[in-house]
């Protein structure tokens, strides 16, 4: 099965949720539908909501809650994305030129609030306090990974441990709940850590890759500015790793870079992460993420959903995009 497969296989509910994040998007303020509708059909891949279906469905869920809480992360994802590329000072996405580029900053946070909240909103109709429970929590615990996150910014002495800390937070977590959910939803709470490990270690995994394609990806296939994670100085797993390997010429390099944001030099740090090997580490650091994910799935039952997953799983480390 590949990723293609996996979409085929959960076609008939993407389409409800697509269609039930169109009916939820409404508003009577014209600018709120406007930007909404300009970030949620701007090409992501939809991953959580594809990983929330499969997730139910591999459980035997039977109710219509998987098709709510999926647009419901999808709802939060994207709430994050705009106040991201506020806060990162961003002009492309997926693409794209941003929302706050266009409408402005104050706009994108406020949409961001009105997404956060309709999100609230469609969680209460599930009524089912463990699902707000776990997406509250999930909520908060991103909001801290985003703040960890800016605490690292333009600091070159940031450890691995410190990074891999912000991404578990503000990546991971979200594809930890939307697995989590599944058997919540499916009432199969025996399954539930199951899919919690492996919900962590796909997300991270998927960002872990994301880095790797910062530097090393053109931006026509990532969506964004190559080296962005750089100009605005973030000192992602391949710097981190370059910074400890290089020598003290190259080190002096990858610090100014980091602590000024340099991506006026991007070309010169480019070939210090590659003579280092960062690239390489930080992709086997992905995969072992990801076999730890596919090692959860041993307990799940077969069918082809349980299959889909671990197409997922690999999916998330050998992607180009």
């Amino acid at each position: 099965m590949d990723i293609t497969a996996v979409k085929i296989l959960i076609e008939p509910d993407m389409q409800a949720v697509n269609a039930l994040i169109h009916k939820s998007l409404h508003s009577d303020v014209v600018l709120v539908n406007e930007i909404s509708n300009y970030i949620i059909n701007s090409g992501g891949k939809r991953l959580r909501p594809i990983l929330l279906l499969l997730s139910a469905r591999a459980f035997n869920c039977k109710t219509e809650h998987h098709i709510t809480l999926a647009a419901v992360v999808e709802f939060i994802h994207t709430a994050t994305l705009l106040h991201d590329d506020v806060v990162d000072g961003s002009e492309l996405r997926r693409g794209k030129e941003t929302a706050n580029n266009i409408w402005g900053n104050e706009a994108s946070v406020l949409v961001g609030d009105f997404l956060y909240s309709r999100a609230f909103q469609m969680m209460v109709g599930v009524k089912d306090m463990h699902v707000m429970e776990i997406l509250s929590d999930a909520t908060n615990i991103i909001a801290e990974g985003e703040v960890l996150q800016l605490l690292n910014c333009h600091e070159p002495d940031t450890t691995e441990a410190d990074y891999l800390q912000v991404i578990r937070s503000k990546t991971a977590k979200l594809f930890e709940a939307s697995a989590q959910l599944g058997p919540v939803v499916s009432k199969q709470p025996k399954y539930e850590q199951v899919m919690i490990t492996y919900g962590i270690h796909l997300g991270t995994a998927f960002q872990l890759i994301d880095d790797v394609l910062d530097y090393s990806a053109t931006s026509e296939e990532m969506g964004k500015n190559v080296g962005d994670d750089l100009a605005e100085g973030k000192p992602t797993l391949p710097l981190i790793y370059a910074l400890k390997h290089s020598n003290p010429a190259a080190q002096k390099i990858l610090r100014d870079a980091i602590t000024e944001g340099g991506k006026d030099i991007i070309t010169d740090v480019i070939e210090t992460i590659k003579s280092t090997d960062a690239i390489k580490y930080t992709a086997q650091v992905a995969k072992q993420e990801a076999n730890l994910a596919i090692a959860a799935l041993a307990e799940l039952p077969e069918s082809p959903y349980t299959e889909a997953l671990y197409t997922l799983a690999k999916f998330s480390v050998d992607r180009n995009y």
